[in-house]
């Protein structure tokens, strides 16, 4: 996991040192740059895959074409298996299969990646840059003048003239702009066997974790005692023999007592954290600053994601989550008011298209603001794309009176049940962190402070309005809020 920035049509070291100043928090292991007379390409690296060998930017031999990347490539070793008879590997790193792999296929090499990614290839004056099915790990692409700015996080470009999101399941190349490579699969009624269901989701998530547990460092869990945190867990612990696991929340939260249940069942190497309100006050600056956003109830959920990711730093570097499972599963409370089939199928396919500014971007970027990094078994393209193929009846979260229920069944033989049929909560509402901070918030600012903000701007709430004010003083330069993510669940 790592920090990239490029600035293309320019040679200018000054400029890409101060950007890669502001990403150091993504890769504090190493930093590199190259140049060349039309670019200019930095990486900040947290050394996960060949420790020793895979620094970047990356060349290949003939010096032609250079890598800066950003995530991780779960089947790299198959296609550098693939591809060893023709291609000599001086490193065992999967930037260099990026690299070889494009060599061999060109644009087409993205079909064969499974992972989460972000990245951009120089090739002998030509820019090739893509972004995963996803976008699970961050993009931009900016223009400043005549030049094209790409970097992992939106407060590289505080010079830029115009910044947009780089769209995930795209690609973009110098000639011709933007591609798609991956559209996310809208839901079907395609499998209505509970039984074949059941099969097909266990195999598929096992697979979804074991691959994700490649690493040259330890790898733990984010456990919150939730059902789909808890399912991650069990599912790693049977590859894992010494199993950390992270929890953070308020003095007798639900999730730090749920959490210490699935620990002592499954018997994890257990770290926990209370945090106080005061120090929910006193790090909510950092929290935005890194999260990029103001969105309530994501600020809320990004306060113990910051503690729980400060807990794991020392103890492993990456960590798998229970993200995107409320998502493809139709797990939120709110969707037990819509009425048709038809309505959950389009809802459930705006809120996965919608995570890369969501829970994902709050995923990396507050893990990576310590750094961390995330992995998100149940977002796997595989995963989704069978979930996607569920008949929605099914999926309905009033189906057998509870939501995710053919999750909940399909691995109910693997924790207690009052884990398996815990009631889901967000993540705020688990740790204990959502009422403190409302509550704050209401106390502090009068109505007609925020209702004067939220006429131009998306602010719902003065809670909303505390954290924009904080966001704001941050990201002065950022005009476009269009970049800036909202949730529609907003209570």
């Amino acid at each position: 996991m790592c920090g990239i920035a490029v600035i293309f049509r320019d040679r200018n070291p000054d400029l890409l040192k101060k950007m890669l100043s502001k990403i150091k928090h993504r890769g504090p292991d190493e930093e590199g740059m190259w140049f060349s007379d039309d670019i200019s390409m930095g990486h900040t690296r947290l050394s996960i895959i060949d420790i020793s060998s895979g620094k970047q930017p990356m060349l290949t031999p003939d010096k032609k074409k250079v890598i800066v990347f950003n995530g991780e490539i779960y089947n790299f070793k198959e296609i550098q298996n693939n591809l060893k008879n023709k291609y000599s590997f001086t490193t065992n790193s999967d930037t260099e299969v990026i690299l070889h792999l494009y060599e061999e296929k060109g644009y087409d090499c993205l079909n064969d990646l499974n992972g989460m990614f972000a990245f951009v290839i120089y090739d002998n004056g030509k820019v090739f840059a893509a972004r995963d099915r996803i976008g699970i790990k961050p993009l931009y692409i900016a223009k400043h003048n005549d030049k094209i700015i790409f970097a992992s996080e939106l407060k590289c470009l505080w010079f830029s003239d115009e910044i947009n999101e780089f769209p995930p399941g795209s690609f973009y190349t110098s000639e011709n702009g933007f591609q798609t490579y991956y559209k996310l699969p809208y839901p079907r009624d395609n499998y209505f066997d509970i039984d074949t269901i059941i099969t097909n989701i266990q195999n598929l998530l096992d697979k979804a974790v074991q691959i994700r547990l490649i690493s040259d460092v330890p790898v733990g869990v984010f456990l919150s005692g939730g059902l789909d945190s808890s399912i991650v867990a069990a599912i790693m612990k049977k590859y894992l023999p010494e199993l950390h696991s992270f929890t953070v929340g308020v003095e007798g939260s639900e999730d730090i007592l749920s959490a210490r249940k699935v620990a002592n069942y499954l018997g994890t190497i257990h770290h926990e954290y209370i945090y106080t309100e005061k120090e929910m006050l006193q790090y909510l600056p950092d929290v935005i600053y890194h999260l990029e956003l103001y969105d309530a109830p994501l600020v809320r959920s990004a306060v113990p994601n910051y503690f729980v990711s400060r807990l794991a730093k020392g103890i492993v570097k990456v960590l798998l989550s229970g993200e995107g499972a409320d998502e493809i599963f139709c797990g939120y409370e709110y969707l037990k008011k819509i009425n048709t089939d038809d309505e959950l199928k389009s809802e459930s396919y705006r809120i996965t298209n919608s995570l890369q500014n969501t829970n994902l971007q709050r995923t990396d970027r507050i893990t990576m603001s310590h750094s961390i990094e995330a992995r998100v078994p149940f977002l796997d393209f595989k995963v989704i794309d069978f979930v996607f193929s569920i008949s929605s009846s099914i999926k309905n979260p009033n189906f057998k009176n509870t939501e995710k229920w053919i999750l909940r069944k399909a691995f109910e033989n693997y924790l207690p049940s009052e884990i398996i049929w815990r009631k889901k909560q967000k993540f705020s509402e688990g740790a204990g962190s959502i009422n403190i901070l409302k509550a704050f918030a209401e106390k502090e600012f009068k109505d007609n402070e925020y209702l004067a903000y939220s006429k131009d701007k998306k602010i719902r709430s003065k809670e909303e309005y505390f954290y924009y004010k904080i966001f704001e003083n941050h990201f002065p330069f950022l005009s476009n809020h269009n970049l800036i993510g909202t949730t529609k669940d907003y209570s």
